[in-house]
């Protein structure tokens, strides 16, 4: 665990740290209005708590209504605050961090949000930031939230920007657990993480059963799955981003156990934490590579049926010229008689074949040998 000591007996050496190095503590310009009044009660920051409460031996002794009522039990033996923030502004957020002490980059990066997981150590202090994720049942998509966690050796500062995770649920485990509770902030921290890891699991499960749903519309043929795998497949490198980090952030933890002497039955509870973490990520690894690979299966299949299309179209398009070449034929055929019928109709007085007693049937005898030929010709080519 961390060290045993309070924050009273911490503030006067990071304010001789401060004035040696204005980079190495808290006060420096990144924060003028926290500096330029380091005497001051932090009342603006009561507005954004959620929940205050100060422990000893694992259990709620009070339930302080500011910041500094919180600091004020703190040089008790054992005991450890707890302080949690919802959506805190700049300035309250400042205020918050003058009474902790805390480092005006960390600072920054609560302020800021939109972090990627990852754990900082500053003095005695840890940053960690964490991204929870939560199922939506309704609209099938995942909702992504932020949490900032600063564990220092007697309390514990949680910052929230999105409504998960529940840190109220987190809160009550560890209220019923007040053996795990007495093991002080980092206990809270494994809770912390435990809660988050946990928040994976039905993410984890909606995911699975969306992909085998696009599976099935895959091969239905359905035309709107392509969007559909395309947005489950950000949501999953989303995921991801929220997810693998995190084993980072717990191998920074469990190398520090032998030199913070974290408690043996802690390290036990982080390491099932990393175990979960580990499935969770193999998971989500598995399900990009099956996206990516249903992906090219639907491409594959659309370019078959695209390719199906083209060869009706060409069918129909090689049907409707024999149909043509057939009409074609007959009309050819039909023609000659009509031209021979037509030339023999005009009747002119010069014309002697009009006065022949062979006439008529020579006429009709060339149009049956004109017809005749046509066809034999048109059949012999296939139009026929």
């Amino acid at each position: 665990m961390l060290p045993n000591r309070s924050v009273r007996a911490l503030l006067p050496r990071r304010s001789a740290a401060a004035t040696a190095d204005p980079s190495a503590g808290f006060g420096a310009s990144l924060h003028p209005a926290v500096a330029s009044s380091p005497g001051r009660d932090a009342a603006g920051a009561e507005s954004s708590i959620v929940d205050s409460a100060v422990y000893r031996d694992g259990r709620r002794v009070a339930s302080p209504a500011t910041l500094a009522q919180a600091l004020d039990c703190l040089p008790e033996p054992g005991s450890m605050a707890w302080i949690g923030m919802y959506r805190p502004t700049d300035a309250q957020l400042n205020a918050a961090a003058e009474q902790f002490g805390l480092h005006e980059l960390a600072v920054e990066d609560a302020i800021v949000a939109h972090q990627r997981p990852k754990l900082e150590r500053y003095g005695d202090t840890l940053f960690v930031v964490l991204r929870a994720a939560r199922y939506v049942d309704e609209s099938e998509r995942v909702d992504f939230g932020e949490v900032h966690v600063f564990v220092g050796p007697t309390f514990v500062l949680t910052v929230r920007h999105s409504e998960s995770p529940d840190l109220s649920a987190v809160r009550d485990r560890m209220e019923s657990e007040p053996d795990l509770l007495r093991l002080g902030p980092e206990a809270v921290l494994y809770a912390i993480l435990d809660a988050v890891v946990d928040g994976y699991a039905p993410v984890v499960a909606g995911l699975q059963n969306d992909i085998d749903e696009i599976e099935t519309e895959v091969f239905s043929g359905d035309p709107r799955v392509s969007r559909r795998i395309y947005e489950l497949s950000r949501e999953v490198i989303e995921f991801q981003r929220a997810a693998k980090p995190l084993l980072t952030v717990l191998s920074g933890l469990s190398s520090g156990f032998a030199k913070y002497r974290t408690d043996d039955e802690l390290q036990r509870y982080l390491r099932d934490v990393t175990d979960h973490a580990t499935t969770v990520v193999e998971q989500v690894d598995s399900f990009r590579q099956l996206l990516g690979n249903i992906l090219t299966v639907n491409a594959t299949l659309v370019s078959q049926m695209q390719n199906e299309e083209m060869r009706n179209l060409s069918r129909a398009s090689i049907e409707q010229n024999e149909e043509i070449k057939r009409i074609s034929a007959w009309a050819a055929i039909l023609f000659a008689p009509t031209l021979i019928g037509t030339v023999y109709g005009m009747n002119f007085d010069t014309m002697p074949e009009l006065h022949w007693a062979a006439g008529y049937p020579m006429a009709l005898l060339m149009m049956v040998m004109t017809c005749a030929g046509l066809y034999a010709i048109f059949r012999r080519r296939g139009w026929l």
